[in-house]
Order: C-alpha cells, then structure tokens, then sequence
C-alpha cells in the first residue's frame, strides 16, 4: 500500500504546480499548510481509532486524504482511503491501528521531503 520507493526520491508536486499556475509563492504556503495540517488530522484520526469511533475515524481519514495527493503520494492517499472505506463500514477494523502506524511513520519522510521541495521553491524566488 505504501510505496517506500516514493520515499527516495523528490515528491511530484505537478499537481500543486497547475493548481498554483506554477507560482513559487503559492506553493510554498500551499506546503506550510500541509506541514501544519496532516499531523493534526492524523492525531484527530489517531485520537478516533483509539476510541473506535468509526464514524469519526472515517470522516478524518476522508480529510486528511486530499493532503497526501498534493505532494504527489496517491499510494498513501490511496491507503488513507481504504482506512475511510473500512471505517465507514466496520470492516477488517481491527486492521485500521496497524495501517494508521504505518501512515504516520511514513510522515516523517514526507515532511523531510516537503522541507527540501520547500527550500527548492524558496530559491526560484
């Protein structure tokens, strides 16, 4: 579900470039969004998997999910979305903890890549 090999390399942010018609500045706040956001959607997320909260589990998982696609990682939006999916309708729960785990380890690669994207862009201005 997630591909550690989108961990390696740069994130694809073609997706923020046409969305921002290829301003610097607009992407770089679009990134600070995300850095400030995911974490706290995730905790939200984490805080209602704990509780099995289902139905909250599956409306976070549905706002956190956009996130991951603006940086170009589908495979983790993807896995967001079988989270939200599961959640919804109480199936395979007992998965949701270990896939939410493996989401937020992988975080912390993503926001090393969103600061080098970030100082990439800072430099075109």
């Amino acid at each position: 579900m997630i591909n550690p090999a989108k961990s390696t390399v740069d994130l694809d942010l073609s997706y923020l470039k046409e969305m921002s018609g290829d301003s610097a500045e607009f992407m770089i706040e679009m990134l600070d969004t995300l850095v400030e956001q995911i974490p706290v959607y995730l905790e939200d997320l984490q805080r209602a998997v704990d509780a099995k909260d289902w139905k909250a589990a599956s409306e976070f998982a549905h706002k956190v999910k956009p996130t991951f696609y603006y940086v170009g990682r589908a495979d983790i939006r993807d896995y967001v979305q079988v989270i939200e999916h599961n959640a919804k309708e109480e199936l395979n729960v007992a998965a949701i903890p270990g896939a939410l785990a493996e989401i937020k380890q992988e975080l912390n690669m993503i926001l090393t890549q969103v600061a080098k994207s970030k100082a990439a862009l800072e430099a075109q201005l």
